[in-house]
């Protein structure tokens, strides 16, 4: 129920700007959204199930500004295997590691701009990525091949020619997860992640914040992770610590800062989304973002904030002032560009290409079978169904292969099917991230023990000098396709 009690002059609105939904259908906007747009509200969230094609998704966000021109249509868009716009013809990129690999901030560059030309033409304005996460634990279970590194100055340099570059276009960017989610070794979509380090090694951390703070970013993103050295209490994304004295005073950002999604279970959990939304304001946040379709949660949300307002426990002050922030990024991003020129289409192909490693680089293997182990579609990072036996086939018709998505109930079983099919052809063993997922690292080695000759490759982070990827998406698998092929 919405809280009864009359608002001041202003303040519901206020109180709408600083909300981000997600929502479902493609086509139609559901009745309780078009009644939070006429409120006020800041901005709506795309997934993938928002998306069918180019022409639909560009009908969906001119209707949602039909209904309130100031209002912001974001997604997620960092490239490599995490996008929702793949059958709505997104350009083809790798994930930010192998930009890193390769090291050429031009490049990155003409891959952040035909990410954000195309976004463009669909009528999407703020696009949330990159990410500047530092990739330091070896057993990080979600950032991986999402950053750009573990270099901090390396990192920097990327974040600067992915914000120029989307900026160029007329789309806001966003850097996340501040202060960092490279040192956990929980998933916060999953549970309370938590990073010990001391104060001193979180620091290296904000060194990609600060450059793209440097660099005009308009939004920063929030983690939902505990630092005990910086606020022994609270996740960052409810921490007026981190928020405030680290993030706004420290790095001087005055931008848009927006939380992670609220039903991740680092906060839906242990706080509830209604009390999270309540309390990151209070913290410092600008806008929160509430991604799950069923619009009830952000309804739940909302009047948890116009209660607070109500009762004083949430300052007014610090909502307009959150309210101002947000009414300034639309000033300048809501409305999308009239025409959107052309991208180079093939950089992310060419980025793919010189990121693959492997030394000494593999003699040709025509005619293999594939039997490519990856662990099952995260749920909440949209997975467009690449694999690796696809992309091999595409250079190499004669190949076959067994895709194995995820721990098999019986392995021994798996074995020898792929023994079998493969038969006396050459075999590829491509893992995923074998650290994390034992299973992995168990059939490949009952594989490599039974076919010592196979080519090993990775497909996630490098483990132990195979031919490597560094990253799923499809022209990472398409580079590493055309090395296995051409030797």
């Amino acid at each position: 129920m919405t809280h009864s009690a009359p608002l001041p002059h202003g303040l519901d609105e206020a109180a709408h700007r600083c909300l981000v939904a997600g929502f479902a259908g493609t086509t139609t906007v559901p009745d309780p959204l078009k009644r939070l747009i006429d409120r006020g509200l800041g901005g709506v969230i795309l997934f993938t199930r928002n998306v069918r094609d180019a022409e639909q998704v560009r009908g969906l966000t001119d209707a949602l500004r039909s209904l309130r021109p100031d209002l912001l249509v974001g997604i997620d868009n960092e490239g490599g295997g995490i996008g929702h716009l793949v059958s709505a013809g997104a350009p083809d990129v790798p994930g930010s590691y192998a930009l890193g690999v390769v090291d050429d901030p031009a490049l990155t560059a003409r891959c952040a701009d035909a990410l954000a030309g195309h976004l463009a033409t669909l009528g999407i304005t703020a696009s949330y990525a990159p990410v500047a996460d530092l990739q330091h634990h070896p057993r990080n279970p979600i950032v991986r091949t999402r950053a750009f590194g573990a270099e901090p100055a390396l990192a920097a340099r990327h974040l600067r020619a992915w914000i120029t570059a989307t900026e160029r276009r007329g789309v806001a960017s966003c850097a996340k997860h501040f202060p960092g989610h490279g040192g956990t070794e929980t998933d916060s979509h999953h549970g309370i992640a938590v990073d010990p380090r001391s104060r001193e090694e979180l620091r290296a951390d904000l060194e990609p914040f600060s450059a793209a703070v440097a660099a005009g970013v308009p939004m920063i993103m929030s983690a939902h992770v505990v630092f005990p050295e910086l606020d022994p209490e609270r996740p960052a994304t409810l921490s007026r610590r981190i928020l405030g004295d680290l993030l706004r005073h420290e790095l001087d950002f005055d931008g848009v800062l927006v939380s992670d999604a609220l039903e991740m279970k680092a906060i839906s959990d242990r706080y509830g989304e209604a009390a999270g939304a309540r309390i990151a304001l209070a913290a410092g946040a600008d806008q929160v973002v509430v991604a799950v379709p069923e619009l009830e949660v952000t309804l739940d949300c909302r009047d948890a904030v116009l209660g607070a307002l109500a009762s004083g426990v949430l300052p007014e002050q610090r909502v307009r002032e959150a309210a101002g922030r947000v009414r300034r990024l639309a000033e300048r991003y809501a409305a999308p560009a009239g025409s959107v020129g052309g991208w180079d289409a093939e950089a992310g192909l060419e980025a793919a290409r010189r990121a693959v490693r492997g030394r000494p680089v593999p003699p040709a293997v025509r005619g293999a079978h594939v039997a490519d182990l990856f662990p099952p579609p995260h749920p909440a990072l949209n997975w467009g169904g690449e694999d690796l036996l696809t992309e091999v086939r595409a250079v190499d018709p004669t190949a076959t292969g067994t895709a194995v998505p995820g721990e098999p109930a019986d392995p021994a079983a798996v074995l020898e099917e792929i023994l079998r099919a493969c038969g006396d052809a050459p075999l590829v063993v491509a893992t995923c991230d074998a650290g994390l997922h034992p299973w992995q690292q168990r059939l490949r080695a009952a594989l490599l023990a039974r076919r010592p000759d196979a080519t090993a490759v990775d497909t996630g982070l490098p483990e132990g000098g195979a031919l490597c990827s560094y990253g799923r998406g499809r022209v990472n698998l398409r580079a590493v396709a055309e090395v296995l092929a051409a030797g």
